[in-house]
């Protein structure tokens, strides 16, 4: 599984998302890589969240450009990738409500990356 280091644990919590096909960050993430097992599970050979994933590290599933939280599932509606740094911006549902929301993510290796919430403003 990988691992991200978020700026905001709000992020994680609260709006989860964010793929790309350049940048590849198709997979399984979770804050902390010792985790995993307590996160993520394999169902009919696909990644899943295990029922108490949430009350783990909780997590990110990044398949194209589908994005799935524990509380989120997203679409990538616009990205940017200059190389290190990727812009996302992507349609989230919580079952009640839709919105747009932004990301910059930076990559920091094959298996790292930093996720930042981007405000309105920087949109």
């Amino acid at each position: 599984m990988r691992a991200f280091n978020p700026l905001a644990l709000l992020v994680l919590l609260v709006t989860q998302s964010a793929p790309t096909q350049a940048a590849d960050l198709n997979g399984a993430w979770t804050i902390d890589p010792a985790s995993c097992n307590q996160v993520f599970t394999k169902e009919n050979n696909k990644v899943a969240f295990t029922p108490d994933a949430d009350l783990n590290a909780g997590g990110l599933i990044v398949q194209g450009n589908q994005i799935t939280g524990t509380f989120q599932k997203c679409t990538v509606t616009s990205l940017h990738d200059d190389g290190t740094n990727v812009k996302v911006i992507a349609a989230c549902s919580d079952g009640v409500a839709v919105s747009d929301v932004a990301y910059d993510v930076k990559i920091n290796g094959e298996n790292a990356i930093t996720w930042r919430f981007l405000p309105r403003t920087d949109r």
